[in-house]
């Protein structure tokens, strides 16, 4: 039982990284990738589908994105959806291909994606800590049910605190890497 409690800590670690890794790679760096366009959504026939499900998106180089909509009565609609999402993508439209290019980042601009890089470092320790309460919690319960001796638990108390450095060791990792990136001209 014990060690479900501890294997179920360490998959809400994962989790809360794996969640990490995805939030930080909608962070736009000075680089075009396609997961930049991941969040944005085209009203098309009246529903509300992302750009990858509706075209294929391709990155020529470093600083330009290509959306080919596979319908080409929704490049309009597509442009349109770039054009006003909060990205500060200015798409040009040539034929049934829209180029992206990705503008240089401004000093400030990287300071304040840094800023919300480690605000999502913050989120994602603070839904560790949360999973280690909850283990704590059923550990103790444990306790009182007689399903362990104390020693055991205590054991495992300090094998869940050890899981919990690793994972906010982790996550500083993940935000200095990100950080990193959004500094690099």
């Amino acid at each position: 039982m014990i060690d479900d409690i501890l294997s179920e800590l360490k998959s809400s670690s994962e989790k809360a990284k794996e969640a990490l890794r995805r939030e930080l790679s909608k962070l736009r760096t000075g680089r075009a990738h396609p997961a930049m366009l991941d969040m944005l959504r085209v009203d098309y026939y009246g529903t509300q589908t992302p750009i990858a499900q509706m075209a294929s998106v391709g990155v020529p180089e470093p600083r330009m994105l290509t959306v080919k909509p596979w319908d080409k009565s929704a490049v309009v609609l597509v442009e349109k959806a770039i054009r006003e999402s909060d990205l500060g993508l200015n798409p040009q439209t040539d034929g049934d291909l829209i180029r992206i290019p990705i503008p240089a980042l401004s000093e400030q601009r990287r300071k304040d994606l840094v800023k919300i890089a480690k605000k999502a470092g913050e989120e994602c320790k603070v839904a560790v800590r949360k999973a280690r309460h909850e283990a704590l919690d059923m550990l103790n319960e444990l306790k009182s049910g007689g399903g362990a001796s104390e020693d055991e638990v205590e054991r495992a108390k300090k094998k869940a605190e050890e899981a919990v450095s690793e994972a906010g060791q982790s996550i500083d990792q993940i935000i200095a890497a990100k950080e990193k990136e959004i500094l690099a001209i």
